[in-house]
C-alpha cells in the first residue's frame, strides 16, 4: 500500500517561507508523476505544481517564481519550498503521486494534507 505523508505545514506571516515535505512509502521513480495541490477553505482542489519523473516542473501562474518543487532521490521526499508568502496561500496542501503500470492502469495515491496559514 502506497503511503504519501506530508509535513512542515504551520503558521507563517505575510512574506514569510515554509518547506512542505511529503515522503512516499517506496521509491519516488515509482511514481510517473508528483505533484501538489491546495484547497483553501471554501474553494476547490487546485493544482500548484508538478514533477514528472524526467523533464520540466510546472507551475500554477498564482505561485510561479515564489514556489519550488524539488526531491531527494535517496530519502524518497518531495518538497515544496514556498517564498514570499501571501494570505491568500492559506491552503491545506496535498501531496499526489500518480502510478501508470505496463498495463496502462493509472493508481492516483494522495496524502492526508497539511496545513498552511499565511497570516496579514
Amino acid at each position: 500500500q502506497v503511503q504519501l505523508v506530508e509535513s512542515g505545514g504551520g503558521l507563517v506571516q505575510v512574506g514569510g517561507s515554509l518547506r512542505l515535505s511529503c515522503s512516499t512509502s517506496g521509491s519516488i521513480f515509482s511514481f510517473n508523476r508528483m505533484a501538489w495541490y491546495r484547497q483553501a477553505p471554501g474553494k476547490e482542489r487546485e493544482l500548484v505544481g508538478v514533477m514528472p519523473r524526467t523533464g520540466s516542473r510546472i507551475y500554477a501562474d498564482s505561485v510561479k517564481d515564489r514556489f519550488t518543487i524539488s526531491r531527494d532521490n535517496f530519502k524518497n521526499t518531495m518538497y515544496l519550498q514556498m517564498d514570499s508568502l501571501k494570505p491568500e496561500d492559506t491552503a491545506v496542501y496535498y501531496c499526489n503521486g500518480v502510478q501508470e503500470d505496463v498495463a496502462g492502469q493509472v493508481k492516483d495515491h494522495w496524502g492526508k494534507g497539511t496545513l498552511v496559514t499565511v497570516s496579514s
